[in-house]
């Protein structure tokens, strides 16, 4: 798995505050932009804790990944307020890259297996690459099929991943992926996303009341 943050609104800390003050302020936007920097951003932790997050919808973030299974990229594409442009598997001729659970690799017969049947459907799928179109022989292709995405979101929408997709409950694979976006945004937009992860973890509570599960708040 590779996961850039390649694009992101410059200072996305102090145009959230400044959005923030502006609501509440007969100052010209250009007046806000000029405040000092630590004082907006202790505005905007206030805001933040006070649920008060649309102001973050102003932070955009842009990731390039790769070398992820298609099971994850269905998932992640379920967020719906963001916007993604993924390999295509009409146009573009898959090599053998897939991807193997943890689980799976840790089951030497298991492992043998799963590997043997990924080099008998990617013979098949060369094979049929010949007689029908590529659109076609797609369909025989796994769930494990490596591919490629670009995601933006917005702050907002990148609070309400991270509270979904970095609880240990999220399946494994997409969890690995959100732990690594929130680690790239973090370093530059330190305020917006400071208590941003699981509410196990940040608010002190499981809304699944998964009693069993290791984070659970004590």
């Amino acid at each position: 798995m590779k996961v850039e943050l390649i694009a992101y609104t410059p200072e996305p800390d102090i145009i959230a505050a400044v959005a923030a003050k502006l609501t509440h302020s007969k100052s010209d936007i250009d007046e806000l932009l000029k405040e000092d920097r630590e004082k907006l951003k202790r505005l905007l932790r206030i805001v933040i804790k006070m649920g008060h997050t649309s102001v973050v919808e102003h932070a955009y973030f842009t990731f390039a990944i790769s070398g992820v299974s298609r099971a994850l990229t269905h998932q992640l594409v379920r967020h719906r307020i963001a916007s993604y442009s993924q390999q295509s598997q009409r146009y573009v001729e898959q090599d053998m890259e897939y991807v193997t659970p943890p689980s799976i690799a840790r089951n030497e017969k298991i492992r043998k297996k799963y590997d043997e049947m990924m080099k008998k459907i990617w013979e098949l799928y060369n094979e049929m690459k010949e007689e029908v179109p590529i659109e076609d022989a797609r369909y025989i292709l796994p769930n494990a099929t490596t591919s490629k995405i670009i995601v933006s979101m917005n702050a907002r929408s990148l609070l309400n991943f991270f509270e979904l997709r970095c609880c240990l409950h999220a399946q494994w694979e997409i969890r690995k992926l959100a732990w690594r976006m929130l680690h790239l945004v973090k370093k530059v937009a330190p305020t917006i996303f400071e208590d941003a992860g699981p509410p196990c973890r940040t608010r002190g509570y499981c809304p699944m009341e998964k009693k069993d599960c290791i984070w659970y708040p004590k």
